[in-house]
């Protein structure tokens, strides 16, 4: 019902604010299971950064932003949107149910299993399984306040 009523970014900064009061009742009760979550780090800028004299203007910038910002949103919505739909659909037995049809075919995407790496290196005695760090995310998000010199940069494009 949360979702009807409001903003998309209002319903977000509601989930955050229930999702920092559920980590703190579990850190009171299990203070334990917190310590395997790391703390973010700033990943270093990839080596293809606009240079000081091929910076965009900022209001470029700024509406590549709340693009990126506004098709993340759609994009969360419709996974959602495909969750409540496979719910029903994962259920059905192949076959023609009106004008779709539903059918289940094998993956050419292969995964490592795991389960099997790690039995293989318990039973060698090679330690844990080594994992790498994925790529770094990039995160767009409001800035709370904006800085003046960005408000007379939006005065000086607009002018």
């Amino acid at each position: 019902m949360l979702n009807l009523l409001t903003a998309p970014r209002a319903a977000r900064t509601v989930r955050g604010l229930l999702g920092t009061v559920a980590d703190a009742v579990r850190s009171v009760l299990a203070p334990a299971a917190l310590v395997q979550e790391q703390e973010q780090t700033a990943a270093p800028d990839p080596a293809d950064v606009y240079a000081p004299e091929e910076m965009p203007e900022t209001g470029v910038i700024e509406a590549a932003a709340a693009e990126y910002d506004r098709a993340a949103d759609q994009a969360r919505r419709a996974d959602r949107g495909k969750r409540a739909a496979r719910k029903v659909l994962d259920r059905l037995p192949a076959g023609l149910y009106g004008a779709w049809i539903v059918e289940r075919v094998t993956s050419s995407r292969q995964t490592a299993d795991l389960d099997a790496i790690r039995e293989i290196f318990k039973a060698n005695g090679l330690g844990p399984v080594p994992m790498k760090t994925c790529a770094p995310s990039l995160k767009i998000r409001r800035a709370e306040t904006v800085p003046a010199s960005a408000s007379a940069d939006a005065l000086e494009v607009a002018a």
